[in-house]
């Protein structure tokens, strides 16, 4: 590969492909079109359900709207793109392009992960403080998460890409990654200009940290709630609402562990790609099952709203 002085050379990044074959990419491109089609199934659906359900208007149902649209746009900023090249038979994105989806990708993770945060403290105060529960997450409480959630996305996209496009890139322009992610391009940039980025990434870990802290203590209190209660059709519903953000949190913080803070001797850009697929592809996809799998509001609604889907098509 070509070594390049300086970023303002660079026009455009080499991504990683899937495969090796041309066989393989099609196949793999055929995989990733049904994944891709059911996350915006699954997630639309529940938007849709959420927004024209007057009885899903609650708090819980609000955050996971929010959770949905989220979804949507992580999985729409990497997936579509890396299907066209396949389709395309190239692995070229445009230095512009690239900055572009870091941003959304960057907003769009670290609002999900504020998000999910929020609605651990929604399960905490449902099933811990029930009496306070209009107060605390009231309507105006709801919006003002929400919006800080979404803010901070925005603020935590904004300062990684400008500190990470600004850094000069001088070794080559191949991204060993299906799409622009910091580690990636900072492989790239030249020896002592990525430190200031590293200070921000050692910042955003401190917060993923203390988000973490938070979201593991809310359930501690959740748990021991719930063993207090007498009757089993009390710790029933108390699963019922917490169990799903459980295991969506579970879920993505296990794969971006995998992804982000493996050792580095198994590291290998195989392994990468593998890991980084399951980090924007299966949450997005998989979220809406777990959701509609234990709330019966939301079944009945999407019931519902199939049903009248299907009778417009009469």
């Amino acid at each position: 590969m070509q070594q390049m002085p300086n970023s303002s050379s660079i026009s455009d990044f080499l991504l990683l492909p899937f495969a090796g074959t041309r066989q393989l990419q099609l196949l793999l491109f055929c995989l990733f079109l049904a994944i891709y089609l059911a996350a915006l199934r699954g997630n639309g659906r529940i938007s849709t359900a959420v927004a024209c359900h007057h009885h899903l208007h609650t708090p819980t149902h609000f955050f996971l709207l929010n959770l949905a649209l989220l979804d949507l746009g992580c999985i729409s900023t990497t997936l579509p793109k890396a299907m066209a090249n396949v389709l395309c038979d190239t692995t070229t994105i445009s230095y512009s392009g690239c900055a572009t989806q870091l941003l959304f990708f960057l907003f769009m993770d670290g609002a999900e992960y504020s998000l999910l945060t929020i609605m651990s403290y929604d399960c905490y105060v449902a099933i811990c403080k029930p009496l306070h529960y209009g107060t605390l997450v009231g309507s105006r409480a709801c919006a003002t998460m929400a919006a800080a959630a979404w803010g901070t996305g925005v603020l935590h996209a904004l300062l990684h890409t400008a500190s990470t496009f600004y850094i000069p890139l001088c070794h080559s322009n191949a991204v060993n990654h299906f799409f622009c992610d910091i580690p990636q391009i900072l492989k790239l940039s030249c020896s002592g200009s990525y430190l200031r980025e590293i200070g921000l990434v050692i910042f955003g870990a401190l917060i993923f940290f203390a988000c973490f802290l938070f979201m593991v203590l809310s359930y501690v209190r959740i748990f021991r709630a719930v063993l207090r209660m007498p009757s089993e059709q009390g710790q029933h519903k108390v699963f019922s609402t917490c169990l799903p953000h459980l295991a969506v949190v579970s879920l993505f913080l296990s794969i971006a562990m995998l992804a982000y803070l493996k050792p580095p001797s198994i590291s290998s850009p195989s392994l990468d790609l593998v890991l980084a697929l399951l980090y924007t592809v299966v949450p997005p996809a998989v979220n809406p099952l777990i959701y509609s799998m234990r709330n019966q509001q939301l079944r009945d609604a999407l019931r519902k709203l199939l049903q009248d889907t299907f009778l417009q098509h009469q």
